[in-house]
């Protein structure tokens, strides 16, 4: 189950990588050696630790914001690399949204680029190099913000939350799925075991890599409960901050508004 620890502890200027405390400004780079090993691999990896519900949670919370069919809707889609979300969002939307995807490692962005090109939707995602805590865009742009299994990979959430309040327009909405604490009796304890020692020894197998996954899976358990992370939401400015967990609560869609 999810612990209380924060990504950063602030004023301490320590952040988590997995269950390690490193200094705030080393993790980022740390992050992004994760990501560059793989990438590649990525999707199918997604495939083989859910068995698929990926899938099933990223529909989810596309269908929840209920992208429009008949206007134009401009989404930022951050730590989207390889194009998931983005991809749903246009399609969903019959192709009146454009999306944007900004992710700050360049091996995740060259795998999306190439998704866009073969599902024929290069001109509907564009794809930026840039970081969740500094974003390379003018305020009230966006009517959208969503973000997938990425903020818990930021050294300093509080400061990425707040840049998403600032992108989006005056009504514009932000999203967030993220793995999360399991609200199940005994499901935790199931869980636990597949995380600690199936999901690194598939990583191994399937992406020559099992440290990478070790990381991924130590830090969903140093990522915020829902109740703690719904109230980092609105202390970023966001109105109407609203979840819904998926899957007994391995994983939940926060929801929030700028009003």
């Amino acid at each position: 189950m999810a612990t209380e620890s924060r990504s950063e502890t602030p004023g301490t200027g320590r952040a988590s990588f997995g269950f390690r405390d490193v200094d705030v400004d080393a993790k980022q780079g740390m992050v992004n050696d994760v990501f560059h090993k793989v990438a590649s691999r990525y999707d199918l990896m997604n495939d083989f630790m859910s068995a698929g519900l990926h899938r099933v949670w990223k529909d989810a919370m596309v269908s929840w914001l209920t992208p429009p069919r008949n206007r134009p809707f401009e989404v930022l889609d951050v730590a989207g690399g390889t194009g998931d979300i983005s991809f749903r969002i246009v399609e969903r939307s019959h192709k009146s949204a454009t999306a944007t995807v900004c992710d700050i490692n360049a091996s995740m962005l060259e795998v999306g680029r190439e998704r866009a090109e073969k599902r024929g939707l290069a001109d509907h995602v564009s794809f930026v190099e840039g970081n969740a805590e500094e974003l390379p865009f003018e305020s009230n742009r966006f009517d959208a913000y969503t973000i997938a299994f990425g903020i818990r990979n930021v050294p300093r959430i509080d400061q990425a939350l707040r840049e998403a309040y600032r992108v989006l327009k005056p009504g514009g909405r932000f999203l967030c799925l993220e793995f999360s604490d399991v609200d199940v009796p005994g499901l935790d304890k199931i869980y636990d075991f597949y995380s600690f020692n199936l999901i690194p020894a598939m990583g191994k197998v399937v992406a020559g890599d099992s440290e990478s996954y070790r990381y991924l899976v130590e830090s969903i358990r140093r990522f915020p409960h829902q109740e703690r992370f719904a109230e980092m939401i609105r202390q970023a400015g966001f109105a109407k901050v609203s979840y819904r967990n998926l899957t007994g609560g391995i994983a939940a869609i926060h929801s929030g508004w700028k009003i």
